[in-house]
């Protein structure tokens, strides 16, 4: 019976070339890595530290460059939660409205491993990143997973020729003749964790890892891959190189999330709190994106046969129901409510469509006008978190 080495689940640095086996009474199962990390994580016989570190500062990791650090910053301006930094080059800002907040600009695989370490409280990464490098450790906690930006999917991707031509599926592959334990199918890939866990899944056995930056979809064409495994937005350039995803190759949909560790919201003074204000910001103006105010007047008898015709209509129902409120008007020497006034909310995509019923059944003086937040009693996600910590 072969030993099953284990993967460290915090990798320190430099990690040296690894081979998994696992052998089963009908078959094997074999995956190679070869991959150097660089981590900052305290490590203590395998965990990281779990106490949280003496400090009374609240601490937020955010991307330091690049597309996902723009709409990183933008996103948090759009809630009124503008980044202060008074030098470009320093690393450390912080957020005006949230006192006793610190924000550490850092790389999205340190953000993660940091939040680990505990010298960070809360994140904003992508979801690719958080799974990878958190590696599923009980003691992270999503609190926000739909933060609407940096949008891409982690996908298997094949050529789309040669041996792989016909080849047009995770179970077509898993099925190929051709790998063995002496020449076992070879990935190129960033995931040295998602990567042959994916794999171990989808039952194909004999795979070598591969770690590389940059530019993985030359890998193929250059002989020094037969697969790749990567980070994909439009699929674009896999396209340009010959290069195809495949049915079942999607190892995980990633977004902008926010994060944080349990430890510090249950045991640090004032996490929770500040991450409630965040949490809340973040839906109010997530929620209102595309959406839009419809005002109009229309002739009616009463708010209650006005509303009968706005619930006739399909896209005027709003969030609720629509908001109505006599208009008041002098004729004659005498005051009377001989209109209404309705307010509802629409989105965007059926913007047109509603003005035209509005029309259609009497509606008037029609304005519009972009939402900015739209604050729910509470927000269900504050509910999910406080029920994920226990209190």
């Amino acid at each position: 019976m072969a030993v099953l080495p284990t993967l460290p689940k915090y990798p320190s640095s430099p990690l040296p070339s690894f081979t998994i086996f696992s052998t089963t009474s009908s078959s094997s199962y074999s995956f190679r890595c070869c991959a150097t990390a660089q981590s900052q994580v305290a490590v203590v016989n395998g965990r990281a530290d779990t106490k949280v570190s003496e400090r009374n500062e609240i601490r937020l990791g955010l991307p330091s460059k690049g597309r996902m650090a723009a709409d990183t910053l933008d996103l948090l301006k759009d809630c009124q939660l503008s980044v202060k930094q008074t030098n470009p080059r320093q690393y450390v800002a912080e957020i005006p409205q949230l006192s006793n907040l610190e924000v550490w600009f850092q790389r999205p695989k340190d953000i993660v491993r940091k939040l680990m370490s505990g010298d960070l409280d809360l994140g904003i990464v992508g979801l690719d990143t958080f799974t990878e490098y958190g590696q599923e450790n009980e003691d992270l906690i999503i609190v926000h997973d739909a933060l609407d930006y940096g949008d891409c999917r982690l996908s298997f991707a094949i050529p789309k020729y040669g041996i792989f031509e016909n080849i047009n599926s995770m179970k077509g592959l898993s099925q190929m003749p051709q790998w063995t334990e002496e020449k076992p199918l070879r990935v190129a890939t960033g995931f040295t964790y998602l990567g042959p866990k994916f794999m171990k899944e989808n039952g194909v056995k004999h795979v070598t890892f591969s770690t590389a930056d940059g530019a993985l979809e030359a890998a193929p064409a250059m002989g020094i891959a037969d697969a790749i495994l990567d980070l994909v937005s439009s699929g674009t350039t896999l396209k340009e190189n010959n290069l195809k995803e495949i049915d079942g190759g999607t190892v995980l949909e990633s977004q902008a999330v926010l994060v944080a560790t349990r430890r510090s919201l249950i045991q640090r003074k004032g996490v929770l709190d500040t991450t409630h204000e965040i949490l809340e910001r973040l839906e109010a103006h997530l929620r209102a994106v595309g959406q839009f105010t419809v005002t109009a007047n229309m002739r009616g008898s009463s708010a209650e046969e006005v509303a009968e015709r706005i619930l006739s209509q399909t896209s005027l129902s709003g969030l609720q129901g629509p908001t109505i409120s006599p208009v008041f008007c002098k004729r004659d020497g005498r005051v009377s409510a001989d209109y209404y006034a309705i307010v509802i909310c629409v989105p965007k995509k059926e913007l047109y469509k509603s003005v035209q019923q509005l029309r259609a059944i009497g509606g008037s003086g029609v304005l519009i006008s972009p939402l900015t937040y739209i604050f729910d009693e509470e927000t269900p996600r504050w509910r999910e978190l406080l029920s994920k910590l226990g209190v």
